[in-house]
């Protein structure tokens, strides 16, 4: 499928009061519902129906699922039951435990949690069998609503569920974000960082515990207290480990949540400890200070309350921080404000959103591994002019992240190996060439490419200028992206998506020679060979001779020039109207196509007879057409083979329409001028 960018300038962050609606119907929650009531029939959500292609795009269930409404599993159900816990998201069936250490993780947080989970819902007397929530999705808040019949097998629920058997807020939850990524099965393997960001809007940090900074501790004491939503997991050797038990109880390869931080008084001392959850609702850490270990007894019984520490299956558990760091391989991190936390003063910070695609042939030219296409990748200016509080640098966060590959999974797409590298900008305009990257190492990159939905990371770098661009690892693949920075002063961000520019040399009028040179004798003999009596090539002429001589032309690959190229390439040269070629006129166009045939061979870098379409923009440039990155894209679509080549022919239609629509745009520029000017005389 064809990406073609939206566009791509600077754009604030989304607030998610303004949730936009996705329903098909075009209509909202509230009038879905008002119009159940009135007709007095519960909600049946088309966009999701109840059916097997909700849950599995690749398999038929195992077993045969029923799709029931709450009402029809218990007597009483309700929405939320005790007010919304972590202790209410029990996973079932289904391998999204990432999504569930992220809802966990937002329970922790009573604001947040109402704006994903707005509360009013309920069983009530207005029920009509509908329910919504809202996700961020790529700088946006979307609006998601649902039915609320959901996959059981004997009278019990399949997926996510509360401990509370008549509490279905956590279900439904799952539902719409299961609608939201396209099936249930989409939701199967996952960062937990992603649900994060789709819960909050926020921006994500990742750490690897084996080389976290010295105050990791205070890092997560201070992400906790400031509400950020945080998971940590251990890491696997092989699929085979995948949830596989250690001794101790942990599950490798599995998702859980850190729900709180805390210095405790033993024998004497401090001791640091950190709580986790398995979202299992189950299965526990049993080492030291784990739920019944022998350390509980030397803690006071005020202090066990100040933790909350209970003896129960149920998923938490303490654990000595040393301990954590030996046993859990990844923290992730998502700042909710979001918050500087490697300083003491708490302060948001500056956002800018940039919006782009990767194009097979135009954009997707791959990282620097492959230096023929990777300049041709979209290229954004950074503007660091303020240094941090007391500090020589500047701080800032980027993050690049793909659009929709997990709503893709079922057409086959995967998440793409992506990464994006920053360079110390040269001090000039437009896009940056081949040569540059050439010559000039990065300042700074991502820490790896790699196949996760986004890659962040946390950069100090002198005030300055600099272009980060992002990119996919292979050259020639296609997809959405979203790349976010966060800075903690203010900073300038731009496309380098050059301005459309039209730079045509004038039109040739050679003037008669007294005495015709032989080869414009030739010429002239040609010409009147093809003319005729009347002295003017007509179209057929005109195809018929371009035809002949182009594919006797050595180094170029050339199919055929249609008559409807050769109409146009009439319209651009004819001056005076005839509809034909008078032979001063071809004799012009004769040295504009001997003169795109030598831009074509100077971009015809492989001497293959064909130009790849990467080249396309400095062949373009060289004819005098400066395009963005939308216009080329198309161009390339409509132009270019499977293979990412053009040949001579498509390039020739190409400059004979770029340039016949320049000639109306400079005639309607002109027009508009005098038109402003007649009525600033008035």
């Amino acid at each position: 499928m064809p990406y073609l960018p939206q566009d791509s300038k600077p754009r604030p962050a989304a607030h998610p009061g303004g949730a936009r609606g996705t329903h098909s119907s075009g209509k909202g929650y509230e009038q879905l519902k008002r119009e159940c009531l009135r007709r007095g029939v519960l909600f049946k959500d088309p966009d999701f129906p109840a059916c097997n292609s909700s849950l599995f795009f690749s398999e038929n269930p195992a077993i045969p699922f029923v799709w029931k409404r709450p009402g029809d599993i218990v007597k009483d159900p309700k929405f939320i039951v005790g007010g919304a816990t972590r202790t209410d998201i029990c996973q079932g069936d289904l391998g999204d435990c990432w999504l569930l250490a992220a809802i966990a993780s937002l329970t922790l947080n009573e604001k947040t949690l109402a704006r994903v989970v707005p509360l009013d819902q309920n069983f009530g007397p207005d029920y009509a069998g509908i329910f919504h929530f809202q996700f961020w999705q790529h700088n946006e808040w979307l609006d998601v609503v649902i039915d609320d019949r959901l996959p059981t097998f004997k009278g019990r629920l399949v997926f996510l569920h509360s401990a509370e058997l008549n509490e279905f807020w956590s279900a439904l939850l799952e539902k719409a974000y299961a609608k939201l990524n396209g099936s249930y099965e989409s939701l199967k393997g996952g960062s937990t960082i992603e649900a994060m960001e789709d819960f909050t809007g926020g921006i994500g940090e990742t750490y690897d515990v084996k080389e976290a900074p010295d105050n990791f501790y205070e890092i997560l004491g201070k992400a906790l207290k400031r509400c950020s939503m945080v998971g940590c997991s251990i890491d696997t050797s092989s699929a085979a480990e995948s949830e596989a038990r250690t001794p101790f109880g942990l599950v490798k390869g599995h998702a859980y949540s850190v729900t709180g931080i805390e210095e405790v008084s033993y024998r004497g001392r401090q001791v640091q400890l950190i709580r986790i959850r398995n979202p299992w609702g189950q299965v526990e850490w049993n080492g030291p200070w784990s739920d019944n270990s022998a350390e509980w007894c030397s803690v006071s019984p005020s202090e066990q309350r100040r933790l909350s520490q209970a003896a129960r299956d149920d998923g938490e558990f303490w654990m000595k921080f040393e301990d954590f760091k030996m046993h859990f391989d990844k923290v992730e991190i998502c700042n909710l404000t979001p918050d500087a936390l490697e300083d003491n003063t708490a302060h948001k910070w500056e956002v800018a959103i940039h919006q782009g695609s990767w194009v097979r042939g135009a954009t997707a030219g791959g990282c620097r591994n492959f230096l023929e296409t990777f300049w041709t990748n979209p290229q954004i200016k950074l503007h660091l002019t303020e240094k941090d509080d007391g500090q020589d640098e500047c701080t800032f966060i980027a993050a690049l992240m793909q659009k929709g590959r997990r709503k893709l999974k079922k057409l086959g797409a995967e998440m793409l190996t992506i990464g994006y590298s920053i360079y110390e900008s040269p001090g000039t305009d437009g896009h940056l060439g081949k040569d540059f990257f050439r010559y000039h190492a990065s300042k700074a990159r991502s820490k790896t490419y790699i196949n996760l939905r986004e890659v962040s990371h946390r950069f100090k770098l002198p005030p300055g200028d600099y272009i980060l661009i992002p990119t996919t690892f292979e050259p020639h693949q296609e997809a959405d992206f979203c790349l976010r920075i966060f800075s903690e002063k203010k900073a300038i961000t731009e496309d380098l998506d050059e301005n459309i520019a039209i730079d045509l040399p004038e039109p040739l009028h050679p003037a008669p020679s007294p005495q015709e040179t032989e080869e414009e004798k030739q010429f002239r003999a040609l010409f009147e060979q093809i003319s005729g009596k009347d002295l003017a090539i007509s179209a057929e002429e005109l195809e018929y001779v371009l035809n002949a001589v182009l594919k006797k032309t050595k180094n170029i690959k050339f199919k055929n020039l249609s008559l409807i190229s050769c109409r146009n390439i009439i319209s651009l040269m004819d001056t005076s109207g005839h509809g034909k070629l008078e032979f001063s006129e071809f004799k012009v166009f004769w040295e504009k196509l001997k003169k795109w045939i030598s831009i074509f061979l100077q971009f015809d870098f492989d001497k293959s007879g064909s130009m790849s379409s990467y080249e396309l923009r400095g062949a373009l440039k060289a004819a005098g057409y400066q395009l963005n990155n939308y216009l080329l894209q198309l161009i390339v679509l409509r132009y270019s083979d499977e293979q990412f080549q053009i040949e001579f022919d498509d390039f020739l239609n190409c400059l004979i329409r770029l340039e016949n629509a320049s000639r109306v745009f400079q005639a309607l520029s002109v027009k508009n001028k005098e038109f402003i000017n007649l009525n600033i005389g008035e």
